[in-house]
């Protein structure tokens, strides 16, 4: 079985679906890889290194496609909007595609990509389950983004987040907050702190408190309770708009006290919750940041500008997309690793076994036989239920 792995072709992605150290498992398992040339070179992973490990390399994208039983990609039509309907045209029916496919996105693009005939797998889909911890991509990123988030306000912000006795005088530490405590939200908790910044975070899920507080970070409780904060997969349920008014009303308190504030609140399949309003950061001291990592959602703060950074009221507001991209040497690395693992699952003698019977499979097999299979995402587009024999 051949898995090829194409460059990725997202203006400015830098990562890459496979890294050399993983070939030896999946040539164990029977499985060859041929890498596009160059497709490692942004991340750090020259051709050199993937043909010591085992692996082929393709002189064009073309021979990947037509050489390959199954690609791998990071960002594939959906999640790719710029250019990824492009490689719809050279996948061949049948053949097996893994990637982040954004399948509670566009419409019309899933349908296209149904329509190719490709047994498409969407990692993001993956179950929260505890024997697909070693391939939940979508966690993996999401620690690159809090950490690199972390980075971004530290680098803008005109005051060091460490409290400091100095011959000056003793330095007050910075005050950071952060709003989500998912993965993402976590892992800027722990950044923050290891940077020594006075360290603050709200979930609208009760559960949160506990490990808010492991990190050693002070959990801020507003007096409103959240209906069914989350669903059955560990996700925030959207609220109604009276939660979220109530909401902005008291977390405007917190914010202007804050010199940092990283956003990471997300809906799958919505629009952002908008959480910081233009005049919560009219409130906040010059020279703050905002890091609003919901800003490929539409953004928490309501002066985000997607794909931008600006400066209103003296505030930073960082619309950055893709922020993964910027670590892509790491990045990289752990959705390799995820990957590998996910297709190991399903490789059995050489071949790809697409066990319906298992939940992994079942829940991240996106489109097949020129079809949308999976139901939570007719569901969530309103397509008919499929009739099974």
């Amino acid at each position: 079985m051949f898995v090829g792995v194409p460059k990725e072709s997202y203006p400015g992605e830098r990562r890459v679906a496979l890294v050399p150290s993983v070939l030896p498992s999946l040539k164990k398992a029977g499985v060859e890889v041929i890498i596009e040339a160059g497709a490692g070179a942004g991340a750090g992973y020259p051709d050199a290194d993937y043909i010591a490990k085992g692996g082929q390399i393709a002189p064009t994208r073309a021979d990947v496609f037509a050489n390959s039983d199954v690609i791998v990609q990071l960002l594939g039509p959906g999640a790719n909007d710029q250019t990824g309907l492009e490689d719809v045209a050279m996948l061949r029916h049948d053949q097996v595609l893994v990637a982040f496919l954004r399948p509670l996105g566009e419409r019309a693009t899933l349908e296209t990509l149904a329509k190719s005939g490709v047994t498409a797998f969407s990692i993001e889909m993956m179950p929260r389950i505890t024997r697909a911890q070693s391939m939940d991509a979508l966690s993996s990123m999401a620690t690159i983004c809090g950490y690199k988030a972390v980075l971004l306000a530290a680098d803008t912000l005109p005051r060091l987040f460490p409290m400091m006795t100095t011959a000056a005088g003793t330095i007050t530490p910075g005050r950071v907050l952060v709003i989500g405590a998912g993965v993402a939200g976590l892992q800027a908790i722990a950044t923050a702190k290891r940077l020594g910044a006075v360290t603050s975070a709200y979930d609208l899920r009760p559960a949160a408190k506990e490990q808010v507080q492991s990190l050693g970070a002070r959990f801020v409780e507003l007096p409103i309770e959240a209906k069914d904060a989350e669903d059955a997969r560990g996700y925030a349920k959207a609220q109604d708009e009276a939660f979220y008014q109530k909401q902005r009303e008291l977390l405007g308190r917190v914010i202007a006290e804050s010199d940092v504030v990283i956003s990471t609140a997300v809906i799958p399949g919505k629009r952002a919750p908008l959480l910081v309003t233009k005049e919560m950061v009219q409130g906040m001291a010059p020279g703050s940041v905002i890091v609003d990592l919901a800003a490929e959602r539409g953004g928490n703060c309501e002066l985000t500008k997607p794909g931008e950074v600006i400066v209103e009221h003296g505030v930073t507001i960082y619309g950055t997309l893709n922020v993964a991209s910027t670590v892509p040497y790491h990045a990289s690395q752990m959705y390799a690793k995820n990957v590998t693992a996910f297709l190991l699952n399903m490789v059995r003698d050489g071949k790809l076994n697409l066990n319906m019977n298992d939940e992994i499979v079942r829940d991240t097999l996106l489109t097949q036989g020129g079809e949308v299979v999976n139901a939570r995402v007719r569901e969530f587009h309103q397509l008919p239920a499929l009739v099974t024999q």
